[in-house]
């Protein structure tokens, strides 16, 4: 097929974010959701991976269930159970807690936009 580009599992972009990303956070581009495949500094070519289960930063306040829905906080940079002014990325791929040291929980990315 002559229009075909890619499987779509990763974007390469120039982060103008204005911040860098390290390697494993999540960023927020517009209505698409990846984690950062390595370091991006400021202003330059990084990779995002778009799919795949990822355990990511969360609000250490909230307990989250197997399948339950996961959001990106864009201004907390977290992910959240909150869907209020947040973006969709996936789901909890396992329960996990809701107290001061349950900062970490684990995301199937969904792939899709938000």
């Amino acid at each position: 097929m002559k229009n075909f580009i890619s499987q779509g599992n990763t974007l390469t972009f120039t982060n103008d974010t204005g911040a860098p990303i390290s390697s494993g956070s999540g960023a927020l581009l517009g209505t698409i959701f990846g984690v950062a495949a390595g370091d991006i500094a400021e202003n330059a070519s990084g990779i995002l991976n778009l799919v795949g289960t990822y355990e990511l930063a969360k609000a250490p306040s909230e307990a989250w269930s197997l399948g339950a829905a996961v959001y990106w906080d864009n201004t907390a940079k977290h992910c959240t159970n909150v869907a209020t002014d947040n973006t969709l990325i996936g789901a909890a791929t396992e329960a996990v807690g809701g107290g001061a040291a349950d900062i970490l929980g684990k995301v199937r990315l969904n792939g899709s936009f938000g």
